[in-house]
């Protein structure tokens, strides 16, 4: 029957443990003195050998022939461990047998003396599962044991784990494997295994692993089926898009070009790459090109190795630090977004497209990196060549260029000399009339002795009626039907020109909304300029509150013949 690789080659002796040496040594050397503690406790990340190391140190402290620490694995005990025939060395679940009655069954049993071996050995798994209540219960015995009584309790969060436990254990704390150890562990199992495993296939699955041995084996033992385990044999088998694919779709983010980042993105969907894979890889090649740019020298250790110095320094040089940072705020954003969308497409989407146009993003670190990219510009006086910044809504201006040098003319046939173009003619402004400008008197209203309201003084140099006409007849041409001359008449808009400064005098309150507007502004004033051939500015005047109510009470009045007012 075939047995998983993890399982085949589980280590069975201290030495063969990988990457933990500080706590393998420590435990040889206190099996070998015979100063062992009632009860340990081992921390540390899945796969790295904590339930392991304490198999081993459960056979190791039975062993009746230990070798240096280290259990023979040949005497009756250790082979009655391995098998599980010795039902002294008891490994418990904690996550399925956390509650007070269980402790409480396992403190009744504890108390007996072991049949067949030295001690009785405990071997407690996700601890930090047991309830408030289990813990309680453990705490008498795992203080004062028998003699006879050893506990070693694994948990991958020790946070969880009650301080009053802790107080009563020997801690060691098991660290990430390094990748180049997992590496040479995985070609020595598949040289064993008869598996033809490429080096650059060993260095990428130590990486995939994350510093877990059990891991690493388990996605060798996926790859295996495979007659050849290259790198593309494991990224097609994990799902990955691969180096090259992922550091193009970078560089497409970085040139703003959505659209090919997409269709670059569409076909890694195709061929059944998983959106959040894909976001982590784009991730990882962004952490390692910020990595080499904060720390070119002494960061090389912390890099992953997947990518070589060349392309990092492409992408520092053409993303920049601060925009690499606010792209992976983007990337782990959205990551954390697919635990509860219901279409990680969707947001993997999403986020391709405000990485190409970072002008959408709004958070504080994509505004840091569009301000440090044009504070770049400005202290080197050259123009903004990215486009995280050139996707902007209001892109600054470009500095003058210098003009190009023109090249000598030829000899033989000297070049044509350049004509400058006519400037655009300038329309002549229509005819006015040039009598005087005197303003006229309104004719009083009929049947009233008494002049109406006062009327506002006059400007010394008004309009004539001729040029308002004129202006008139302009916006006609320029203005919609809605908004035609007629409707200036309709609605009692007179115009006065003193100086250079055009007053358009809105008669009805209402009126004034209609045409105080930056479009009408501006209409009014070409119109002007073009009439009287000189720069106009406009001004909207609408009439005083107090007169427009001194007008219509007038007007009321005027209704009545036999009515005077004075």
């Amino acid at each position: 029957m075939y047995q998983a690789l993890y399982r085949k080659w589980r280590p069975k002796t201290f030495d063969d443990v990988v990457g933990q040496p500080h706590i393998t040594e420590t435990l040889k050397r206190q099996v070998h003195t015979g100063r062992l503690s009632h009860a340990y406790l081992f921390i540390g990340t899945r796969g790295t050998g904590k339930t392991t190391c304490a198999k081993i140190l459960a056979k190791a402290v039975n062993c009746e022939h230990p070798v240096d620490g280290n259990p023979c694995n040949q005497c009756a005990a250790c082979r009655g461990i391995d098998d599980g025939s010795v039902l002294d060395v008891v490994e418990l679940d904690a996550a399925s047998n956390n509650g007070v009655d269980n402790v409480r069954a396992l403190r009744d049993e504890a108390v007996f003396s072991p049949a067949n071996v030295k001690k009785r050995v405990y071997i407690v798994d996700e601890v930090h599962m047991l309830s408030t209540a289990a813990f309680n219960a453990l705490l008498k015995i795992l203080e004062e044991p028998p003699e006879h009584l050893m506990f070693i309790l694994a948990t991958t969060e020790l946070h969880k784990v009650p301080a009053t436990i802790l107080s009563r254990c020997q801690r060691h704390s098991f660290k990430r494997i390094p990748p180049e150890l997992i590496a040479a562990r995985l070609s020595y199992v598949a040289g064993q295994e008869q598996i033809d495993l490429q080096p650059d296939a060993a260095t990428l699955l130590a990486r995939l692993a994350d510093g877990g041995m059990r891991d690493a084996l388990t996605l060798l033992d996926q790859c295996s089926g495979s007659e050849h385990v290259t790198t593309e044999a494991v990224l097609s088998a994990m799902g990955l898009a691969g180096h090259l694919r992922t550091a193009a779709l970078l560089r497409q983010i970085a040139a703003g070009e959505t659209e090919q980042a997409l269709s670059t993105f569409r076909a890694l969907w195709q061929d059944g790459k998983d959106p959040a894979s894909l976001l982590d890889e784009l991730s990882m090649l962004q952490r390692d090109a910020l990595l080499r740019s904060v720390a070119a020298r002494g960061g090389s250790a912390l890099l992953s190795g997947s990518y070589d110095t060349a392309t990092l320094d492409e992408f520092v040089k053409t993303i920049g630090t601060a925009q690499l940072l606010a792209n992976l705020t983007a990337i782990q954003d959205a990551l954390a977004g697919m635990t509860q969308s219901a279409n990680p497409r969707l947001t993997a989407e999403l986020c391709i497209i405000r990485l190409c146009r970072p002008a959408l993003q709004t958070d504080l670190p994509a505004l840091t990196a569009r301000v440090a990219a044009l504070e770049w510009a400005v202290q080197r006086g050259a123009p903004i060549q990215s486009a995280h910044v050139t996707s902007a809504p209001e892109p600054p201006p470009e500095p003058e260029a210098e003009p190009e040098p023109q090249p000598a003319p030829n000899v033989e046939t000297p070049p044509e000399p350049e004509i400058e173009p006519d400037p655009e003619p300038i329309p002549p402004p229509p005819a006015v009339d040039e009598r005087p400008l005197i303003p006229e008197e309104p004719p009083a209203p009929d049947n009233l002795s008494v002049p109406a309201a006062p009327a506002a003084p006059e400007a010394p140099d008004a309009a004539s009626d001729s040029i308002w006409s004129a202006i008139c007849a302009e916006l006609q041409r320029t203005l919609s039907a809605g908004q035609s001359a007629p409707l200036l008449d309709a609605l009692q808009v007179q115009g006065t020109l003193e100086a250079d400064v055009l007053t358009v005098r809105l008669e009805q309150s209402f009126v004034y909304p209609m045409f105080n507007t930056p479009d009408m502004t501006e209409r009014f004033r070409a119109a002007a300029e073009k009439c009287a051939g000189r720069p106009i500015r406009v001004v909207l005047q609408p009439m005083d509150v107090h007169e427009q109510i001194n007008q219509r009470s007038v007007e009321e009045l005027a209704q009545f013949g036999n009515v005077t007012i004075r």
